[in-house]
């Protein structure tokens, strides 16, 4: 049977606002474990990161999500030995790589789906801003130049990138569409026209996480016609301290960023099982 795993980004455990001191990084897995989610997304390509963090995870019975930032085909590598050793869902590329072209990009792809192949761990390219897949249009080059390419779908980059407005055009729709359409996995915030990353208890901000519920829930729908029957989604919650989260006056967080991610855990779940 298909199935939904929820992760929880280690990173958006940064920094947190009601916390007096940082927490450890044990603090962190256990509250992760204890409030139900099902693995945690965090770098993958320090051994001397990735070793003990395994360690915390198997303790707990938690899966993870690495994250790289490889400039080369070659720079993917000892993140695919690590997940092979120690066992990890999938790799997500934040392609720290920028050609000005599609023709420049696609032997970088071709090369890191090689690697991807050759080790036997899924490897998906996120959407990020910042990245190779900078722009929604872009995108869409490389999607025609390279019809095999996976995405970890992160639509908040999108929305501050193009300033996508409410009501979505649809046009516009109908590219994220096919963004879902290859997507692997996803991560998820709520952003708007000018921020990429919404308070997701602020009532103001109700009309975006509608649009972003209907953006998810179509990524499900899509998904779950082209995986196996066996095969596993993972979602992660990624609400990131400040710059992405928003600070007031005194520079912290206005709203509780684990207490959102709990909520953005649980909603998840009721739009998976609609």
């Amino acid at each position: 049977m298909q199935k939904l795993l929820v992760f929880q980004s280690l990173w958006g455990m940064e920094r947190l606002r009601f916390e007096e001191r940082e927490l450890t990084l044990a603090e962190k897995v256990g509250r992760i474990a204890a409030a139900g989610f099902d693995g945690v997304t965090d770098h993958f390509y320090d051994r001397r990161h990735v070793t003990p963090l395994m360690a915390l995870l198997r303790e707990h019975g938690l899966r993870i999500e690495g994250q790289v930032f490889p400039r080369s085909v070659d720079e993917l590598a000892p993140a695919l030995e690590m997940a092979t050793e120690f066992g990890c869902h999938h790799i997500t590329i934040q392609a720290d790589v920028c050609p000005t072209t599609v023709a420049e990009c696609v032997p970088i792809l071709d090369g890191w789906q090689r690697l991807a192949e050759q080790a036997g761990v899924p490897v998906y390219v996120e959407t990020h801003r910042g990245r190779m897949t900078n722009d929604l249009l872009f995108a869409m080059g490389l999607l025609d130049a390279f019809p095999a390419l996976q995405f970890t779908v992160d639509l908040s980059h999108y929305v501050v990138a193009r300033e996508i407005n409410l009501p979505v055009r649809n046009d516009i729709d109908t590219l994220v569409g096919r963004i879902l359409d290859h997507g692997w996995a996803i991560h998820g915030r709520v952003a708007g026209s000018h921020q990429v990353q919404l308070e997701l208890s602020f009532p103001q901000h109700r009309a975006w996480l509608s649009q972003f519920e209907n953006w998810w829930a179509a990524g499900f729908r899509s998904w779950r016609k082209r995986a196996a029957d066996d095969a596993t989604l993972a979602f992660t919650c990624e609400l990131g301290p400040a710059p992405y989260a928003i600070t007031g006056a005194d520079g912290r967080d206005q709203s509780d960023r684990w207490a959102e991610a709990c909520l953005l855990r649980d909603r998840i779940k009721q739009l998976w099982h609609a």
